[in-house]
């Protein structure tokens, strides 16, 4: 019987990701006896692989490279999949000296058209000369880099590895990597027509997974994660892949897909294997709390769960209540939840909360958020009923970060006042790759990187609003779309990931306010009701009342990541693409 890899390694001390680079990171690593698990849709133990044998088939891969005649710098397309197969190839590109580039399952994506025109763009935009996946996924790869004129190779693995015997390439020698080479791309969840892969070094990477099992994890000997979170996104690929490597952590895999199947899956590994860390974005703590039934948890014994990390996009309050009164009668601490923030332009972690507090919120008045009163501290809530929001404690900056609040001046803000977050630290990107007019657009030449994110700072911690370009300004006021979408939300037959609030141009060209609901009926009494109702909410809450477009299920466009892209809802709705 296959045996997972084990959480406890008496024959390797600890090392919190102190190494100049990733090969040097996982060469210590398989000197021990942890390493990587991947489990079936039903939790069955599918594949188990040591960080040795990681590194002696990644070494294997990076002479197959060199033999090929792969130039040292090019660029690697490797379609994401949580396998062995992905793990071994990214770690092989980094032996040969090339850049491997993690690009997106077809989940994500509407239709077979849609997702291949990504992968074009993407491979374009990185230049790649190689492009792998699994053979199921040979067709679509075929589509989506045909006239792609750099491509040296389109394949599988097995065929990759037919191109030479192990006898030929055994003497060819591996180049040394460098604290200051560059290490991988990474295309955020936001890229879209015009993608920007961020640059990441080894010891932008390094830094951070630093940061992350110390100041954010303060990881133990008994620590084990669970992680159904895609490779191809920031949170998966480092949080969960590549921070356990550089910190010798045995690991967990449940493939995305499979969580979204069956969500408590996630949940049931973690009980079976005594994990205590894992985590994820709102929505995937969301479904679980629907999902979730006395008879489908009560074998659950969540206990050994210390760490339950969320971020990845806006962290809702209620989702985590929802959670944590669900699960508490199965061993789930409220002192479990660690919200944190970051993004893939600063390799992955900004801040974390405190270990072992659970979450923190503070209510911030509408008028603060709406921007007619600046300062947080002199006009607080008086719990008299007024209009608020809960906004999640995202934790103290890693010592590594410098961060400011700036305003449109770029001027620092200091505490208590919403204005533009922006970091400096040895984890910010290097830039866009081959693409110095975006990355001039965000990053300053003083190595100061403007997130995109608005927020504000109280008492040393980070509080995170929204995004700027989400923001929707009707008559000189400020609206953010979660609020909206959350109150519509409340409505009777309407779920979270149902709605989408964005801006539009009204008929004299002034900004008007457009709420996108996936609608599941079609009696047509039924969906006028509906509608009604949600003018109604949205205009007691903003004063205005808004356009309402009742479209089918499954409609509203998402990121790689499966959040919800209102920019591009925005666009695809005023394109006549979305069906009203």
């Amino acid at each position: 019987m296959r045996e997972p890899t084990p959480t406890h390694d008496p024959t390797l001390p600890r090392r919190l990701a102190d190494f100049g680079t990733l090969l040097e990171a996982i060469e210590y690593a398989a000197k021990g006896i942890r390493g990587l698990n991947f489990y079936s849709p039903r939790g069955e133990l599918e594949t188990s692989i040591s960080f040795a044998k990681i590194c002696k088939k990644a070494q294997e891969i990076g002479r197959r490279f060199i033999h090929f005649g792969i130039e040292k710098g090019s660029r690697v397309a490797l379609i994401a999949e949580t396998s062995d197969e992905f793990v071994y190839y990214f770690i092989g590109c980094q032996y040969a000296g090339l850049l491997p580039v993690p690009l997106p399952l077809p989940t994500s994506f509407g239709g077979r058209e849609g997702y291949t025109s990504q992968l074009n763009q993407l491979m374009k935009s990185c230049g790649a000369t190689v492009a792998i996946s699994a053979s199921y996924m040979l067709p679509l790869l075929d589509e989506a880099t045909s006239g792609l004129k750099k491509m040296k190779f389109v394949g599988t693995s097995t065929t990759f590895e037919a191109q030479a015997s192990l006898r030929e390439i055994r003497k060819i020698s591996l180049p040394e990597a460098q604290p200051e080479d560059l290490a991988y791309l990474q295309y955020s969840s936001g890229s879209t027509r015009f993608p920007h892969g961020v640059a990441v070094t080894h010891k932008s990477l390094l830094a951070n997974c630093h940061g992350i099992g110390g100041e954010g994890m303060n990881l133990t000997e008994d620590d084990r994660i669970v992680s159904w979170l895609p490779f191809y996104h920031d949170m998966g690929l480092v949080g969960a892949l590549l921070s356990p490597i550089t910190n010798q952590i045995t690991t967990d895999y449940l493939a995305t897909e499979s969580f979204a199947r069956r969500p408590l899956q996630w949940l049931k590994l973690i009980s079976r294997n005594k994990a205590t860390l894992s985590g994820g974005p709102t929505f995937g703590y969301d479904i679980c709390a629907r999902r979730a039934g006395p008879t489908k948890i009560a074998d659950l014994d969540l206990s050994s769960w210390r760490v339950a990390s969320i971020g990845g996009d806006m962290i809702r309050a209620d989702v985590l209540t929802k959670f944590q009164e669900t699960f508490k009668e199965v061993g789930f601490k409220n002192t479990t939840f660690l919200p944190n923030y970051g993004l893939a332009e600063c390799t992955l972690a900004v801040s974390f909360a405190r270990l072992n507090t659970g979450f923190e919120i503070d209510l911030v008045h509408e008028k603060v958020l709406s921007g007619e009163e600046k300062n947080l501290k002199k006009f607080k809530v008086n719990g008299n009923g007024v209009s608020y929001r809960s906004v999640v404690n995202c934790g103290v900056p890693l010592s590594e970060y410098e961060l400011e609040i700036r305003d449109d001046n770029n001027v620092d803000l200091g505490e208590y006042q919403i204005g533009r977050v922006c970091v400096r630290g040895a984890s910010v990107m290097v830039g866009y790759f081959q693409d110095p007019e975006a990355t001039h657009n965000c990053l300053s030449e003083d190595r100061w990187l403007d997130t995109g994110d608005m927020g504000y700072m109280k008492e040393g911690s980070l509080y995170i609003i929204g995004r700027v370009k989400d923001l929707i300004i009707i008559n000189g006021k400020n609206h953010w779309p979660q609020d909206i979408e959350w109150a519509v939300e409340q409505l009777d037959d309407l779920r979270s990931g149902d709605i989408a609030a964005v801006s539009i141009p009204g008929e004299r060209e002034e900004e008007v306010p457009a709420i996108l609901v996936q609608c599941r009926t079609r009696d047509e009494e039924e969906r006028t009701a509906m509608e009604s109702k949600i003018k109604d909410t949205v205009h007691s809450m903003i004063g205005i009342s808004p356009i309402v477009a009742l479209i089918p299920p499954r409609s509203l466009p998402r990121t790689s990541s499966g959040k919800l892209s209102r920019v591009k809802a925005r666009k695809q709705y005023l394109a006549g693409e979305l069906v009203v």
